[in-house]
């Protein structure tokens, strides 16, 4: 297996094999890019965002700065939206389904690193480069979520379906579908149900 087999695999692998290098420089190139446009020039935002991002749908839409690691490993879903400071770690494959909207200082995480530092610590090759150990697990968000601003996704996390994450939480493991969760960790707090449609809530209407 090549080091970018091994990484999308969730197996140890070597960040700082050439082929990986090249893609996350290339990533972070076009990130900057990205984030150096103005709003204004939608065109531009558009092609350099296409490049990045190889697997999106219709209706995507990043308000940057946004931070990618690689970029071609995540996809994203259809009227997909995501506010300032959407930082991207996709060393494994990052899945947002559609109509999911992102708020500001999101981070998804996938990476992992050893426990001990004997494990973790960089170290030389034997051709003589520096080098670490690091593995990670792919995240998936479904459709019709959102999640609120400083949420943090971690490796493995898995949100389902038509989910309101609060705000400040740190995600780990499993969130079942249209369920409202919060908190360090985040926990699921109750179901959402018809009883949350909007037209029960006069105070907000009249």
């Amino acid at each position: 297996m090549t080091e970018k087999e091994k990484m999308l695999a969730g197996k140890i692998y070597d960040p700082n094999s050439s082929e990986l290098l090249a893609l996350r420089q290339k990533a972070h190139r076009l990130c900057k890019m990205y984030n150096d446009t103005f709003e204004e020039d939608a065109e531009t935002r558009e092609k350099i965002l296409a490049e990045l991002i190889t697997d999106k749908q219709e209706g995507v839409y990043l308000q940057g700065p946004i931070f990618f690691d690689y970029g071609v490993f995540t996809k994203l879903g259809k009227n997909f939206y995501a506010n300032f400071n959407f930082t991207v770690l996709d060393v494994c494959p990052v899945t947002i389904g559609d109509n999911v909207f992102v708020g500001p200082n999101v981070s998804i995480l996938t990476p992992k690193h050893p426990l001990r530092p004997q494990d973790r610590n960089i170290y030389k090759t034997e051709d003589g480069r520096m080098t670490d150990r690091e593995y990670g697990a792919p995240i998936t968000i479904g459709d019709n979520c959102w999640i609120a601003g400083n949420v943090t996704i971690l490796a493995g996390a898995v949100i389902g379906s038509g989910c309101v994450i609060g705000a400040g939480s740190v995600v780990a493991g499993r969130i079942p579908d249209n369920s409202l969760a919060y908190g360090n960790p985040c926990k699921v707090i109750r179901e959402i149900t018809e009883q949350d449609a909007l037209k029960y809530k006069q105070n907000l209407l009249s």
